[in-house]
């Protein structure tokens, strides 16, 4: 396995099993070169290595018991050759095995202490248990999707892991930045709750501008307005619309059959219940392909409602290889990317081996 390419090569990354969030921030600096050593805990426990997770991509896995004196050394003598340290752990917990920030950083001043959790270090819910839809429950995200009057939709575990993971992941180049400046490591407290509030930094914006009402369906990006949101076809499928500029809105009604019809203008909120249905029974004569075809050659933001069986063979994912296939299983290709130093190819799971060997090597550095 090469660990020579991308623009992250050299960097020691020592991942504690833990939840989606923290796997997900660890694989992704392992996309981008480093060099990533998940420590596995003996029978998998709750958070199993299994071979051909994408998710799990990248690393060497060494099977640890962080609970016994052994295990405790073995994590904090490669914490000591690392740069990085990942964990999800409820504050306290890496504390209590002997293995936290203080301890960590005692071996090493110049690591980095990743902590990528829900709800943070501190705050009343610092403790409690939850998953990727409570934490985007309690920053109003969740309570803004899916129709007016309908059960709030969870959107497949995405915003939550993104928030935390994607935050962490910031926090620890920034932190190592500040390490080659100040020689001194820290630590990165990244929660899926601050991460999904900074995501949605969009709406609050709007909101203070008084652009955002609390009611679903009634703002310009969450499905009221007739020019942003999705249609069904003849067949069954859907394509979304985004024609919200008056250029591209012109090209959705020439592409539609609607450019010389009767209609209220793209900015009388009052008439949009009228374009929303002569959209939806436009729509509905053609199936979704044909209105792909229909639109090629017109610029009016609209694209078809693809599932995961057909993203693969889309022109725009072909071309840039959005996704890749990795010992037969189709998966997100390591992004972003970069000119001078691109990353490897995804890497695939690995077998556990001895934490001795990697930690001669990364002594030896």
């Amino acid at each position: 396995m090469d660990r020579g390419a991308g623009p992250l090569a050299g960097l020691r990354v020592l991942e504690l099993a833990g939840l989606g969030q923290v796997a997900m921030a660890a694989m992704a600096l392992a996309d981008l070169g480093a060099d990533v050593v998940r420590l596995d805990r003996p029978g998998g426990g709750p958070y199993p290595a299994t071979a051909g997770d994408p998710v799990l991509r990248g690393r060497r896995h060494v099977t640890v018991d962080l609970r016994s004196p052994q295990g405790r050394d073995t994590a904090l003598d490669l914490a000591a050759a690392a740069d990085v340290v990942l964990e999800a752990m409820r504050p306290g917990v890496a504390e209590r095995l002997g293995i936290g920030p203080q301890d960590c950083l005692a071996r090493n001043p110049r690591l980095v202490y990743g902590r990528i959790t829900g709800w943070g270090q501190q705050g009343p819910l610092a403790q409690q248990a939850g998953h990727d839809i409570n934490y985007i429950a309690l920053t109003g995200v969740l309570g803004a999707l899916g129709r007016a009057g309908e059960r709030p939709l969870p959107p497949l575990n995405l915003l939550g892991f993104a928030g935390g993971a994607m935050q962490g992941v910031v926090g620890v180049l920034a932190a190592l930045h500040e390490v080659e400046r100040s020689g001194r490591g820290q630590v990165v407290d990244a929660a899926i709750v601050d991460g999904v509030s900074l995501l949605a930094q969009m709406v609050w914006s709007f909101r203070g501008q008084g652009r955002w009402n609390d009611a679903r369906e009634s703002n310009l990006f969450d499905g009221h307005a007739p020019f942003f949101d999705t249609y069904t076809c003849a067949d069954g499928r859907f394509v979304a619309v985004a024609a919200m500029e008056p250029a591209f809105y012109a090209n959705l009604l020439r592409g539609l059959d609607l450019a010389d019809a009767d209609l209220p203008p793209q900015d009388d909120e009052q008439g949009w219940p009228v374009l929303r249905a002569r959209f939806t029974e436009a729509f509905a004569r053609r199936a979704r392909d044909e209105w792909v075809a229909a639109f090629a050659d017109l610029d009016a933001c609209l694209t078809p409602v693809l599932t995961f069986d057909e993203v693969a063979a889309h022109p725009q994912i072909a071309a840039r290889g959005t996704v890749v296939e990795v010992d037969g299983i189709t998966q997100a290709a390591p992004t972003p990317r970069f000119s001078a130093t691109p990353a490897p190819p995804p890497r695939p799971h690995t077998d556990p081996e001895p934490a001795e060997g990697i930690l001669a090597a990364w002594r030896d550095r």
